[in-house]
């Protein structure tokens, strides 16, 4: 993975507009793994709990995060409200 420097912060509605390039943004089996444990938890949180989490991800442009509520997860996505979508791939990490 490579340092991020700056990370912009935007607003849910703002993901639909974005481009994803294919590339995925994690190296390691690890650190894969651990992505997709925080996502199930989160998922959790989105359901059960109504909370929110920040996610970190990867467009064309640069880093980006948005505090917003996981309501779903595919093998190759994970979906907000209003059916937005973000690649599981372009995925950096989830707090």
């Amino acid at each position: 993975m490579e340092a991020i420097d700056q990370i912009e912060h935007i607003e849910k509605e703002q993901i639909k507009f974005l481009h994803f390039p294919h590339a995925e943004v994690l190296n390691g089996k690890k650190q894969k793994r651990d992505r997709y444990r925080k996502l199930r938890r989160a998922l959790s949180l989105g359901n059960l709990e109504h909370l929110k989490v920040r996610i970190i991800f990867a467009d064309d442009e640069g880093a980006k995060e948005v505090e917003t509520t996981i309501w779903g997860i595919t093998d190759k996505s994970v979906i907000l409200k209003q059916s937005t979508v973000i690649p599981v791939e372009r995925i950096i990490n989830i707090a």
